[in-house]
């Protein structure tokens, strides 16, 4: 049976089934170690069966290491290896970059990154934007073959790609139990060509025959960081019985299909619109799945099947939020719960200087210096944040996209207020400033999308802005309580 594969730029091909390397750090737990060539040999059944793509990152334990194994030892055996940089908050620099690119390669034993993705931790500190400026560089130079993101919501990718990032692909959670993907991030996608990688398809092995008809797990009984981090999204989506609701439509077409309902979760997500690729993890060494992943390739879901699947998924409660929302906002849906095993703390997006008149926020831009006024000040619990545009350092932000630079905009004024102490909830008023007439509604469509549950006072109006580049501005005042 062969492969099916996707096209996700110039030179790269991928099986529209990936091989999923994340297991490995779970394997590597507890100081345990993996055999790395023993490893990297499991890896030949999948590409010699055509499942030549496997996904991995810089922090999926010995991931690349065993990849740059198997690549040396099978020379003649193309794969593709898709990997990841997770760089820490806080100060990044140029030279950062090339050391997370130069690291991977030496780990993957490769002249070239086929797709190196990127993750950005939270978005109010825009110094995730230089990292993609500067790996975009690297691209240049060849080090990287293409660029994709990871866990990016609609908002940042459109701020990304419209500011002339270019990139491929987002990889995000998507599955029976997970459709947050299925509309602005779709939209977003087939307008501007990205294309989606999707994990999480099978939950961990939640949406399996293995747990059909089972009450649910006892605590504890869910111990891989998988299945920890997807029970967690079983919960959101209603609970244990809603789950049940899922499997038993899944079960009735795998079986009328004569598949498997891991078959059925792939196959489902592999026919949504923008879908490149569905990544189904594996423990190398441990099991293979690989015949029984091949027959998602020959399934065909028919019209009654999709309407039994849909009126299951009806019976769930949405996931909340956006794509990647589960790393930024609560309730974070990780393996802990929260994010004491991915991150140690979040410096200040923004410089702070402490004045008798109260605290002042710069946040760079050449313009303030120049005329003489901060970003952002605190007096009290008072924050006034300044006119901000989709500036950063001497680049303008956002490309001819008013949702976009609306967007950063925002993002520049939480950063501002999480640098002197506050969050974007604690704003009362915000004031927005928009060049040409007819952008409003999509400014204030994006005013929406970040303040629908803050409900600040809020005035727009027409006005000549400063800046040729500058599509809308936006200032904002912010009272912070306790």
């Amino acid at each position: 049976m062969n492969a099916q594969r996707s096209r996700l730029g110039e030179g790269l091909e991928i099986s529209r089934l990936v091989t999923g390397l994340w297991q490995i750090a779970d394997m590597e737990r507890d100081g345990r170690a993996v055999d790395l060539d023993a490893t990297a040999a499991a890896m030949k059944p999948y590409a010699d069966a055509g499942l030549t793509t496997f996904d991995m990152a810089d922090h999926y334990g010995s991931a690349e290491e065993v990849a740059g194994r198997f690549r040396e030892r099978h020379p003649a055996i193309s794969v593709q290896t898709l990997t990841k940089w997770v760089p820490r908050p806080g100060p990044v620099t140029r030279e950062d970059v090339r050391a997370a690119v130069e690291r991977a390669l030496t780990r993957l034993r490769a002249e070239t990154v086929d797709l190196m993705q990127f993750h950005a931790w939270r978005f109010s500190d825009p110094r995730w934007l230089d990292c993609l400026f500067w790996l975009q560089e690297l691209k240049r130079e060849g080090l990287v073959r293409h660029l994709g993101v990871t866990n990016f919501d609609t908002a940042h990718l459109r701020i990304a790609v419209r500011s002339g990032i270019e990139i491929v692909s987002n990889q995000v959670s998507f599955s029976l139990l997970d459709q947050r993907a299925r509309g602005r991030m779709t939209t977003l996608c087939r307008e501007t060509g990205v294309q989606l990688l999707a994990y999480g398809t099978v939950a961990g092995g939640l949406l399996t025959e293995k747990w059909l008809g089972r009450p649910a797990p006892a605590a504890g009984e869910l111990q891989t960081w998988s299945l920890m981090k997807y029970g967690r999204f079983v919960q959101a989506a209603g609970g244990w019985e809603a789950l049940q609701r899922v499997l038993r439509a899944s079960k009735a077409v795998a079986d009328k299909h004569g598949v498997s309902m891991a078959n059925v979760a792939c196959r489902y997500v592999l026919d949504q619109p923008a879908v490149a690729g569905v990544i189904v993890g594996a423990r190398l060494g441990e099991r293979a799945h690989v015949a029984e992943n091949l027959m998602a390739f020959s399934l065909q879901l028919d019209a009654d099947d999709r309407s039994a699947i849909t009126e299951a998924l009806l019976t769930l409660q949405p996931i909340p939020g956006d794509c990647g929302d589960e790393y930024r906002k609560t309730p974070f849906l990780t393996a802990s719960g929260d994010l004491s095993h991915h991150v140690e703390q979040f410096p200040p997006p923004f410089e702070v200087r402490e004045t008798e008149r109260g605290a002042l926020c710069l946040s760079g831009t050449p313009w303030e210096p120049i005329a003489g006024y901060a970003r952002a000040v605190r007096r009290g619990n008072r924050i006034c944040v300044s006119g901000t545009t989709a500036t950063h350092g001497y680049r303008a932000i956002g490309g001819a996209d008013p949702a976009a630079q609306a967007h950063f905009a925002i993002d520049k004024i939480e950063g501002a207020l999480e640098s002197l102490g506050g969050r974007l909830a604690d704003v009362i008023r915000t004031r927005i400033y928009v060049k040409h007439g007819g952008d409003w509604e999509a400014v204030a469509r994006a005013h929406g999308e970040r303040f629908g549950e803050i409900r600040p006072a809020n005035t727009l109006v027409e006005a000549r802005l400063i800046g040729d580049d500058y599509l809308v501005e936006i200032e904002a005042d912010a009272e912070v309580s306790g």
